[in-house]
């Protein structure tokens, strides 16, 4: 298991021990044109939830590996929340803005290699 994705499944991790709905994880490596190696796509309920789970990616990623994101996106507003750390990137929508971006059907043709309930893919 590479780094990138030691990182990706710490920060899923992190999502769900804040009870995030429809994780999923994205390899998106055999992607010629993709930004990051995977994502990390999660739901939360209202403003509070979205900055709950990414206070906490932030937490658990940094105790684990030291790292911190390179740059977070959206936390003001929390309807959607986008964590860069480089090979992985985290997106924690609210349902509705999840809904409406639907990163997951625009990456469709990567693998995804988790989901919340644990399963492997």
């Amino acid at each position: 298991m590479t780094e990138s994705e030691v990182l990706a499944r710490l920060a899923a991790q992190a999502i769900d021990d804040k009870k995030g709905m429809d994780i999923s994880i994205l390899d998106l490596r055999d992607l010629p044109s993709a930004p990051a190696a995977f994502f990390v796509i999660a739901s939360g309920n209202v403003p509070s939830h979205v900055c709950a789970m990414s206070d906490n990616v932030h937490e658990v990623v940094k105790k684990a590996t030291g790292i911190g994101p390179s740059k977070v996106e959206g936390y003001q507003n929390a309807e959607w929340i986008l964590m860069d750390y480089f090979d992985v990137v985290v997106h924690i929508f609210q349902k509705d803005k999840r809904d409406f971006y639907r990163l997951d059907h625009l990456w469709a043709d990567g693998k995804q290699i988790f989901t919340n309930n644990g399963k492997e893919q």
